[in-house]
C-alpha cells in the first residue's frame, strides 16, 4: 500500500471514529490539521496570537458541533474545520469592526528543511512576505480559494463543503483569483 493510500485510509478511519464522538480520534485529527487551519487563519488575520486563539476556538467549536449533531458519513471533518474557521474569521472582523490587517511577519514560522542555507531561507521568507502582501490586496473570496487550494492543498470536494459553493463555481473563482493575483503582482512590480 502506497504512503498516500495509507494516509487517506488513516484519515478516513479517524474521520469515521471522530464522527462517532471518539475523543482520541478527534485529537489525532487535530494533530493532523491544526497547522493547516492555523496557516489559513493566520493568512486571514495577520497576527500570530489572534490566529492561535481563533484556531483553538475552531477545534473547540468543531468538537462541540460533533458532540451535538449527527454528521453525514460523506462529509469531511477537515472541511468542517475550514467552514468553522471561515465563520470565526468573519465573526472576528465583525466584532473588531473591520480592524486593519497588518502582517506579523516575525511570528510566522516557515518550515525550512535543514538542507536550506541561510540565503535560501531569507529568499523564501521574502517571497512569502511578498505573496502575503499580494493576497491582502485581493477580495476575501479570492484570498480564501487561493489559500485553501494552493497553500493548504484541499481537494475540490473539501473546499466545496467548507464554502458551500459548487466545484464548478470554485474552479471559476480560482481562475479569477489567480488572474487578480497576477494583476496585483504586475501592478506591484511596476511601482
Amino acid at each position: 500500500m502506497s504512503q498516500a493510500v495509507f494516509k487517506k485510509f488513516k484519515e478516513d478511519n479517524l474521520n469515521s471514529r471522530a464522527k462517532r464522538q471518539d475523543q482520541e480520534a478527534f485529537v489525532e485529527l487535530y494533530s493532523l490539521y491544526v497547522d493547516d487551519v492555523f496557516r489559513f487563519v493566520y493568512f486571514k488575520l495577520g497576527h500570530k496570537e489572534e490566529a492561535q486563539d481563533l484556531t483553538s476556538s475552531v477545534f473547540l467549536k468543531a468538537w462541540d458541533y460533533i458532540s451535538k449533531n449527527s454528521i453525514n458519513k460523506n462529509k469531511s471533518l477537515k472541511a468542517l474545520f475550514y467552514k468553522i474557521a471561515r465563520n470565526s474569521i468573519a465573526d472576528y472582523y465583525r466584532q473588531s469592526k473591520g480592524g486593519e490587517f497588518s502582517l506579523d511577519h516575525e511570528s510566522f514560522d516557515l518550515k525550512v528543511s535543514s538542507q536550506m542555507d541561510v540565503s535560501s531561507e531569507v529568499e523564501a521568507k521574502l517571497e512569502l512576505e511578498r505573496v502575503m502582501k499580494l493576497l491582502n490586496n485581493l477580495k476575501d473570496d479570492y484570498k480564501d480559494i487561493i489559500i485553501l487550494r494552493h497553500i493548504n492543498e484541499l481537494s475540490w470536494e473539501e473546499i466545496s463543503q467548507a464554502t458551500g459553493k459548487s466545484k464548478g463555481n470554485l474552479r471559476v473563482l480560482l481562475h479569477r483569483a489567480l488572474k487578480a493575483l497576477e494583476a496585483e503582482d504586475e501592478k506591484s512590480r511596476n511601482l
